[in-house]
């Protein structure tokens, strides 16, 4: 019922930008969290960021905090995630993806997730 479609990724060289894209239909967004997560080792997924859909908090993983920001265009029913500062370990593929329900028990957990995108392939060469 949910579908997810990931854009924007690319090659870009270290330092460089990147705006990926998540488009979401049936279902408004704005009414539930969202996050974007990548594939690490020994993870099936790793948390990346959120945005949660009650009090507008973000969510960032250390290793992304201050290069990363993620935001919503609700009108367009869209998830974005800037890049910044991208280095060579940001390497990966890069997943939208929405829980269940509104109310869940950890924004930063795959496994609170049912609903993902394809994924959109990001690579940073040194």
């Amino acid at each position: 019922q949910v579908q997810l479609v990931e854009s924007g990724g690319g090659l870009v060289q270290a330092g460089g930008s990147l705006r990926l894209a998540c488009a979401a239909s049936g279902r408004d967004i704005s009414k539930y969290a969202m996050a974007w997560f990548r594939p690490a080792p020994g993870k099936e997924r790793e948390f990346v960021a959120a945005s949660s859909w009650l009090g507008d908090g973000t969510y960032y993983a250390d290793s992304v905090k201050g290069r990363f920001t993620i935001s919503r265009d609700n009108a367009k029913n869209t998830l974005f995630l800037q890049m910044n500062s991208l280095k060579p370990e940001d390497t990966a593929v890069y997943y939208c993806a929405a829980p269940p329900r509104s109310s869940i028990a950890s924004m930063t957990q795959s496994s609170e997730y049912d609903y993902w995108g394809q994924g959109t392939q990001v690579t940073v060469s040194s």
